[in-house]
C-alpha cells in the first residue's frame, strides 16, 4: 500500500541517523552514495551552474554541509581538477562516523574534511564562495531548517551563493525510487539503508510549495527534474 504523502513525515526517523546503527551496512551505505546520487542528485549541474563560473574568477572555496561520506565534495574537487580551476573543497558533517569513512577514502581528492556543525564555522567567521548541501533539508525541523539557513547566510562570502539541494515529496518520487531501487536491493544495494532510507527520505521530504512557505526573505526555491529542488541564496557583491 502506498503511504500517505500528503504531509512530511517528521516522525519518521532514517536508520543510518541512529547512533547504535550497523557500522559494517553504514559504511556500505557511504560507499554506494556516489553512485546513487549520480543518478538521483545530478551533481554535474550543480557544479556547472554554481560552482565552474565562480572557479573562473580565481581559487573558489567550496563548503558542503552535512556531507555525510564525502562523495559530492570528491566529485567537485575532480571536475575542478579535470577543468584546470583552482578550489578548496571541506567536507563538513558533525557525525565522526561520517568524516572518519569520508577522511579514509579520499583517494587523492584532497577534501578538507571536518567533523563540526555549521554553526561552529559561521561563530569562527569561516567565509566560503560556494556553499552546498545534498540530502541535508529533509532530516530537519523547522528549528533545525532556520538555523541552517542562518549559518548559510553567514558562511557565504560577498558575490558567493548557497544552494541547498534535495528531493521533492511526491506519488511519482516515491513510486519512481521504489521501483528503480526493487532489482538492486539484493546485490548493489545489499546490506546498505540506501533503498529503506531512500524511501524514508522522500517522505520526511518537502514539496516546493511547503519550503516556499517556509523560506525566508530572500531565499528562492528552485524545482526540477527527476523530483529536485533548489533552495538558494546569493550574498549580494559588495
Amino acid at each position: 500500500m502506498s503511504p500517505d504523502l500528503r504531509q512530511r513525515a517528521l516522525d519518521l526517523p532514517e536508520l543510518m541517523d541512529d547512533p547504535a546503527a550497523d557500522l559494517r551496512m553504514l559504511e556500505r551505505t557511504y560507499r554506494r552514495f556516489a553512485a546513487v546520487n549520480a543518478v538521483v542528485s545530478r551533481p554535474g549541474s550543480l557544479y556547472r551552474r554554481h560552482v565552474r563560473p565562480r572557479a573562473r574568477r580565481g581559487d573558489v572555496r567550496i563548503l558542503d554541509i552535512g556531507a555525510g561520506g564525502g562523495d559530492l565534495c570528491r566529485y567537485v574537487a575532480a571536475r575542478l581538477r579535470r577543468d584546470g580551476l583552482s578550489g578548496r573543497v571541506t567536507a563538513l558533517d558533525p557525525d565522526d562516523r561520517a568524516i572518519a569513512w569520508a577522511r579514509a577514502h579520499d583517494g587523492g581528492a584532497g577534501v578538507d574534511y571536518r567533523c563540526a556543525d555549521s554553526e561552529a564555522l559561521a561563530t569562527a567567521g569561516e567565509r566560503f564562495d560556494v556553499v552546498v548541501s545534498n540530502h541535508l533539508l529533509h532530516h530537519l525541523d523547522p528549528a533545525g531548517l532556520a538555523a541552517l539557513l542562518r549559518d548559510s547566510e553567514k558562511l557565504v562570502a560577498a558575490g558567493g551563493v548557497v544552494a541547498h539541494q534535495d528531493i521533492a515529496r511526491g506519488r511519482v518520487a516515491y513510486a519512481l525510487y521504489a521501483m528503480g531501487t526493487a532489482p538492486l536491493a539484493t546485490t548493489l544495494l545489499a546490506d546498505s539503508f540506501i533503498r529503506t532510507d531512500g524511501l524514508r527520505s522522500i517522505r520526511r521530504s518537502y514539496t516546493a510549495a511547503e519550503l516556499r512557505g517556509v523560506a525566508p526573505a530572500g531565499w528562492r526555491v528552485r524545482s526540477a527534474l527527476p523530483a529536485r529542488l533548489e533552495l538558494r541564496w546569493e550574498h549580494p557583491l559588495g
